[in-house]
C-alpha cells in the first residue's frame, strides 16, 4: 500500500509538469490522435486535398506520423525517427534507433516517446533530437504509446504492459497479458485498455496496474481498441469485430467478415458511426449499437491503414498504395491519390494538413 501511494503521488505531480494529450487541441499527437484511440481529427481538409511536399525517407515507413505544432514526427524501418517542418517539408534533426520503428511515436510535452524492434523505448527531446532517457523490455516493442497524467504505457512482445514515468522513465508499474502485447494501449475514465495477442479485451487501472474486467475471445488482436461512451470496438486477425462494455467486459455485440480476412486496422469511433477495415478489401461503417453495417466500400487491395474521421470524410491508405476520402455519410469516393507503393501506416491530420508515409519511404503532406 505505501509503494501504491508514493506512485500516485509521483504520478500526480508530474502531471503538473507534462501535459496530457488534450482532446481539445489540433494537434495530432500519438497514433490514432488522442488516448481514447477514436481515430477522429480535430480539424478537416480541403474536399480535394493537394500534394504540398514529399520528403523521401529512404526506408520503408509504416509508422504513422504524429503533428504537433509545425513539425511532424515519423519512424522508419531502417530505425530513424525524423523531425520534418511542416511548412517546408525539410528535415530539423534526425535521431538513430537501436533497431527499426513501426511503432508510431507519441508527443507530450518536451518529449517524442516510441519504441523499436530492438524491445528499447526511448524519449527524446522534440527539439533538439536528443535522447532524454530510454528503458529496455526484453523483446520487440511494436505498441505505439500513450501519454496520460504524467504517465506512459505502450506493450511489447515479452507479454508486458508498461507504465512509465514519462519525465525520469522509471517503471511505475506492468501488467502480465498472456501473450504479446501488439496493439497499443487506449486510455479513458482512469482505465487502460488492450486488445492481445491472448484474445483477451482487458481494462487496468492506470494508476495500480489492476485489472478491472476481461472479454475473451478465441483469436488474436492486433488493432488498438477505440472507446466512445463506455464502450470500446476492435477487430481481430480472423476478421471478428465487436462491442465490449468496459465496466464488466460484456460482449456487446460481435460479427465476422464472410472471407475470414483479418483485421488488422484501428477503429475509427464517431458518434455517428464506427469504421472498420479490413484485408478483405472492405472498408465499412457500422452501427456502435448494433454492428449493422451502414455502408461498404470496396477498396482494390487489402487494408491494414486505420481510417481517420476529418470533419465529413474518412481517409484512409491501402496495400495497394491508394489513399483515398469517402464521405462518411455514403461510404461514396470523394477524393483520391496513387502512391505507387504500399501504405500500411494511418493518415495524421492536424491544422487543415494530412501527413502520411509509403512503403517506398516517401512521406507526403497534403492540404490547401
Amino acid at each position: 500500500m505505501k509503494n501504491k501511494t508514493m506512485y500516485a503521488l509521483v504520478a500526480a505531480l508530474f502531471a503538473l509538469t507534462i501535459p496530457v494529450l488534450a482532446q481539445t487541441s489540433d494537434d495530432w499527437a500519438s497514433f490514432r490522435g488522442g488516448a481514447a484511440m477514436t481515430g477522429v481529427a480535430k480539424s478537416s481538409l480541403p474536399a480535394k486535398p493537394r500534394r504540398l511536399w514529399t520528403y523521401e525517407a529512404k526506408a520503408i515507413v509504416e509508422s504513422t506520423a504524429a503533428i504537433v505544432g509545425n513539425s511532424t514526427y515519423v519512424g522508419t524501418l531502417k530505425g530513424k525517427l525524423l523531425a520534418i517542418n511542416m511548412t517546408t517539408g525539410k528535415l530539423q534533426w534526425k535521431f538513430t534507433a537501436k533497431d527499426s520503428i513501426s511503432a508510431s511515436p507519441c508527443v507530450a510535452g518536451n518529449y517524442v516517446y516510441f519504441g523499436d524492434k530492438n524491445g528499447i523505448f526511448y524519449a527524446v527531446n522534440r527539439s533538439s533530437g536528443k535522447m532524454a532517457w530510454k528503458y529496455t523490455t526484453k523483446d520487440k516493442i511494436i505498441s505505439s504509446a500513450i501519454v496520460s497524467n504524467g504517465m506512459v504505457l505502450f506493450g511489447s512482445y515479452d507479454y508486458y504492459l508498461y507504465c512509465l514515468n514519462a519525465k525520469t522513465g522509471k517503471l511505475i508499474w506492468k501488467f502480465k497479458a498472456g501473450a504479446q502485447v501488439h496493439c497499443s494501449p487506449c486510455v479513458a475514465d482512469g482505465l487502460v485498455m488492450i486488445a492481445g495477442c491472448d484474445g483477451d479485451i482487458r481494462s487496468i487501472d492506470i494508476n495500480t496496474g489492476k485489472e478491472k474486467s476481461k472479454a475473451h475471445v478465441d483469436t488474436n488482436f492486433s488493432a488498438a481498441t477505440a472507446f466512445q461512451s463506455g464502450v470500446v470496438y476492435t477487430g481481430a486477425i480472423i476478421g471478428e469485430y465487436l462491442a465490449v462494455r468496459v465496466s464488466d467486459g460484456k460482449i456487446l455485440w460481435s460479427h465476422k467478415e464472410k472471407t475470414g480476412d483479418g483485421i488488422y486496422a484501428s477503429a475509427a469511433v464517431s458518434a455517428d458511426g464506427v469504421v472498420f477495415a479490413s484485408r478483405s478489401k472492405r472498408i465499412f461503417r457500422v452501427d456502435p449499437a448494433t454492428g449493422k453495417t451502414i455502408w461498404t466500400f470496396n477498396s482494390r487491395s487489402g487494408v491494414d491503414s486505420s481510417p481517420v474521421i476529418a470533419g465529413n470524410t474518412v481517409y484512409i491508405g491501402s496495400d495497394g498504395g491508394e489513399l483515398v476520402g469517402l464521405s462518411l455519410a455514403s461510404g461514396q469516393k470523394t477524393w483520391g491519390f496513387k502512391a505507387g507503393a504500399e501504405i500500411v501506416a494511418s493518415p495524421a491530420i492536424s491544422r487543415g494538413k494530412m501527413v502520411i508515409g509509403t512503403g517506398d519511404g516517401a512521406i507526403y503532406c497534403f492540404g490547401k
